[in-house]
Protein backbone atom coordinates (compact mmCIF):
# COMPACT_ATOMS: atom_id res chain seq x y z
CA UNK A 1 0.00 0.00 0.00
CA UNK A 2 2.99 2.01 0.57
CA UNK A 3 4.26 2.40 -3.49
CA UNK A 4 0.59 3.16 -4.21
CA UNK A 5 -0.09 6.05 -1.35
CA UNK A 6 3.38 6.93 -2.79
CA UNK A 7 2.46 7.45 -6.65
CA UNK A 8 -1.56 9.10 -5.09
CA UNK A 9 0.22 11.73 -3.07
CA UNK A 10 3.09 12.25 -6.29
CA UNK A 11 0.43 12.42 -8.91
CA UNK A 12 -1.97 14.36 -7.17
CA UNK A 13 0.11 16.27 -5.77
CA UNK A 14 1.72 17.72 -9.09
CA UNK A 15 -1.90 18.13 -10.15
CA UNK A 16 -3.05 20.42 -6.80
CA UNK A 17 0.07 22.84 -7.09
CA UNK A 18 -2.15 25.52 -9.03
CA UNK A 19 -5.26 24.81 -6.48
CA UNK A 20 -3.00 25.34 -3.54
CA UNK A 21 -0.14 27.34 -4.90
CA UNK A 22 -0.68 29.40 -7.89
CA UNK A 23 2.01 32.10 -6.95
CA UNK A 24 4.74 29.40 -6.48
CA UNK A 25 3.94 27.80 -9.80
CA UNK A 26 3.47 30.77 -11.29
CA UNK A 27 7.15 31.85 -9.78
CA UNK A 28 8.90 28.47 -10.82
CA UNK A 29 7.39 29.03 -14.46
CA UNK A 30 9.27 32.41 -14.35
CA UNK A 31 12.18 31.37 -13.06
CA UNK A 32 12.84 28.46 -14.65
CA UNK A 33 10.87 29.12 -17.82
CA UNK A 34 7.72 27.42 -19.20
CA UNK A 35 9.52 24.24 -20.96
CA UNK A 36 11.71 23.51 -17.79
CA UNK A 37 8.07 23.74 -15.51
CA UNK A 38 6.08 21.09 -18.15
CA UNK A 39 9.24 18.93 -18.42
CA UNK A 40 9.21 18.84 -14.39
CA UNK A 41 5.91 18.49 -13.86
CA UNK A 42 5.66 15.63 -16.65
CA UNK A 43 8.12 13.69 -14.54
CA UNK A 44 6.83 13.85 -11.31
CA UNK A 45 3.41 12.77 -13.06
CA UNK A 46 4.80 9.94 -15.23
CA UNK A 47 6.33 8.92 -11.73
CA UNK A 48 3.42 9.23 -9.63
CA UNK A 49 1.51 7.65 -12.64
CA UNK A 50 3.79 4.16 -12.51
CA UNK A 51 3.65 4.07 -8.42
CA UNK A 52 0.07 4.65 -8.80
CA UNK A 53 -0.41 1.35 -11.32
CA UNK A 54 2.23 -0.66 -9.55
CA UNK A 55 1.10 0.16 -6.36
CA UNK A 56 -2.60 -0.57 -7.16
CA UNK A 57 -1.54 -3.65 -8.44
CA UNK A 58 0.21 -4.46 -5.34
CA UNK A 59 -2.65 -4.19 -3.20
CA UNK A 60 -4.98 -5.70 -5.17
CA UNK A 61 -3.72 -9.27 -4.68
CA UNK A 62 -4.49 -8.68 -0.58
CA UNK A 63 -7.54 -6.55 -0.86
CA UNK A 64 -8.85 -4.57 2.03
CA UNK A 65 -12.80 -4.86 1.95
CA UNK A 66 -14.59 -1.63 3.29
CA UNK A 67 -17.93 -2.87 1.98
CA UNK A 68 -19.18 -4.76 -0.91
CA UNK A 69 -21.80 -2.98 -3.15
CA UNK A 70 -24.86 -4.54 -4.17
CA UNK A 71 -25.56 -5.63 -8.12
CA UNK A 72 -27.47 -3.12 -8.44
CA UNK A 73 -24.93 -0.17 -7.58
CA UNK A 74 -22.66 -2.01 -10.15
CA UNK A 75 -25.62 -1.19 -12.96
CA UNK A 76 -25.87 2.46 -11.84
CA UNK A 77 -21.99 2.65 -12.28
CA UNK A 78 -22.08 1.91 -15.21
CA UNK A 79 -25.21 4.66 -16.26
CA UNK A 80 -22.76 7.12 -14.24
CA UNK A 81 -20.42 6.21 -16.58
CA UNK A 82 -21.97 7.03 -19.77
CA UNK A 83 -21.22 10.46 -19.81
CA UNK A 84 -17.79 10.40 -19.11
CA UNK A 85 -15.76 10.10 -22.19
CA UNK A 86 -17.97 12.27 -24.17
CA UNK A 87 -17.21 14.84 -21.94
CA UNK A 88 -13.55 13.62 -21.92
CA UNK A 89 -13.67 14.58 -25.80
CA UNK A 90 -15.48 18.00 -25.58
CA UNK A 91 -12.93 19.14 -23.36
CA UNK A 92 -10.71 19.03 -26.49
CA UNK A 93 -13.61 19.94 -28.89
CA UNK A 94 -15.07 23.62 -28.55
CA UNK A 95 -19.23 23.23 -28.74
CA UNK A 96 -21.98 23.51 -26.97
CA UNK A 97 -21.24 20.52 -24.77
CA UNK A 98 -17.67 22.26 -23.61
CA UNK A 99 -19.74 25.31 -22.66
CA UNK A 100 -22.44 23.63 -21.02
CA UNK A 101 -20.60 21.35 -18.52
CA UNK A 102 -18.07 24.77 -18.29
CA UNK A 103 -14.87 22.47 -17.66
CA UNK A 104 -16.25 18.86 -19.24
CA UNK A 105 -12.60 17.13 -17.76
CA UNK A 106 -13.25 18.14 -14.35
CA UNK A 107 -17.15 16.84 -14.72
CA UNK A 108 -15.71 13.93 -16.18
CA UNK A 109 -12.99 12.79 -13.84
CA UNK A 110 -15.62 13.14 -10.54
CA UNK A 111 -18.48 11.31 -12.59
CA UNK A 112 -15.50 8.53 -13.24
CA UNK A 113 -14.66 8.71 -9.65
CA UNK A 114 -18.01 8.51 -8.53
CA UNK A 115 -19.50 5.47 -10.89
CA UNK A 116 -16.37 3.79 -9.34
CA UNK A 117 -17.20 4.24 -5.39
CA UNK A 118 -19.93 2.41 -6.41
CA UNK A 119 -19.05 -0.23 -7.88
CA UNK A 120 -16.00 -1.37 -5.75
CA UNK A 121 -15.74 -1.29 -1.82
CA UNK A 122 -12.11 -2.23 -1.33
CA UNK A 123 -10.17 0.20 0.55
CA UNK A 124 -7.45 0.86 -2.22
CA UNK A 125 -9.69 1.63 -4.18
CA UNK A 126 -11.70 3.99 -1.49
CA UNK A 127 -8.57 5.63 -2.00
CA UNK A 128 -7.57 6.04 -5.44
CA UNK A 129 -11.37 6.37 -6.50
CA UNK A 130 -11.93 9.22 -3.76
CA UNK A 131 -8.85 11.27 -4.31
CA UNK A 132 -9.79 11.54 -7.59
CA UNK A 133 -12.93 12.97 -6.58
CA UNK A 134 -11.98 15.31 -3.21
CA UNK A 135 -9.35 16.45 -6.46
CA UNK A 136 -11.95 17.19 -8.82
CA UNK A 137 -14.15 19.51 -6.31
CA UNK A 138 -11.13 21.11 -5.24
CA UNK A 139 -9.75 21.87 -8.97
CA UNK A 140 -13.45 23.22 -9.63
CA UNK A 141 -13.52 25.34 -6.94
CA UNK A 142 -10.34 26.51 -7.55
CA UNK A 143 -10.66 27.52 -11.18
CA UNK A 144 -13.70 29.07 -10.48
CA UNK A 145 -11.57 31.42 -7.88
CA UNK A 146 -8.92 32.25 -10.41
CA UNK A 147 -9.36 34.71 -12.53
CA UNK A 148 -9.35 34.71 -16.25
CA UNK A 149 -5.40 35.71 -16.90
CA UNK A 150 -4.53 33.11 -14.60
CA UNK A 151 -6.78 30.33 -16.03
CA UNK A 152 -4.44 27.46 -17.79
CA UNK A 153 -6.44 26.22 -20.19
CA UNK A 154 -5.93 22.88 -22.28
CA UNK A 155 -5.41 23.27 -25.96
CA UNK A 156 -8.16 22.56 -28.34
CA UNK A 157 -9.34 21.91 -31.76
CA UNK A 158 -10.76 24.99 -33.41
CA UNK A 159 -14.60 25.62 -32.86
CA UNK A 160 -16.67 24.10 -34.84
CA UNK A 161 -20.45 23.01 -35.47
CA UNK A 162 -18.93 18.86 -35.73
CA UNK A 163 -17.56 18.93 -32.34
CA UNK A 164 -20.33 18.05 -30.44
CA UNK A 165 -21.50 15.57 -32.91
CA UNK A 166 -17.62 13.84 -32.53
CA UNK A 167 -18.02 13.98 -28.64
CA UNK A 168 -20.71 12.32 -28.28
CA UNK A 169 -20.36 9.38 -31.09
CA UNK A 170 -16.32 8.79 -30.42
CA UNK A 171 -17.24 9.02 -26.88
CA UNK A 172 -20.01 6.88 -26.97
CA UNK A 173 -17.74 4.41 -28.92
CA UNK A 174 -15.05 4.07 -26.88
CA UNK A 175 -17.56 3.77 -23.57
CA UNK A 176 -18.21 0.29 -25.85
CA UNK A 177 -14.95 -0.26 -25.85
CA UNK A 178 -14.18 0.14 -22.44
CA UNK A 179 -17.24 -1.83 -21.14
CA UNK A 180 -17.07 -4.43 -23.26
CA UNK A 181 -13.04 -4.88 -23.76
CA UNK A 182 -10.62 -2.63 -22.94
CA UNK A 183 -11.72 -2.37 -19.32
CA UNK A 184 -10.77 -6.23 -18.82
CA UNK A 185 -7.50 -6.08 -20.68
CA UNK A 186 -6.24 -3.22 -19.07
CA UNK A 187 -7.23 -3.48 -15.69
CA UNK A 188 -8.10 -7.29 -15.00
CA UNK A 189 -11.76 -6.75 -14.18
CA UNK A 190 -14.97 -6.74 -16.30
CA UNK A 191 -17.24 -3.86 -15.60
CA UNK A 192 -20.37 -5.94 -16.96
CA UNK A 193 -22.53 -7.37 -13.89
Amino acid sequence: MTVFIAGLVLFLGIHSVLIVAPGWRNAQVARRGEGAWKGLYSIVSAAGLALLIVGYGMARREPVVLYTPPAALRHLALLVMLPVFPLLFAAYLPGRIRSAAKHPFLLATKLWAAAHLLANGTLVDVLLFGGFLVWAVADRISVKRRSVADAHDAPAAPAGPMNDLIAIVGGLATYAVFVFWAHRWLIGVSPMP
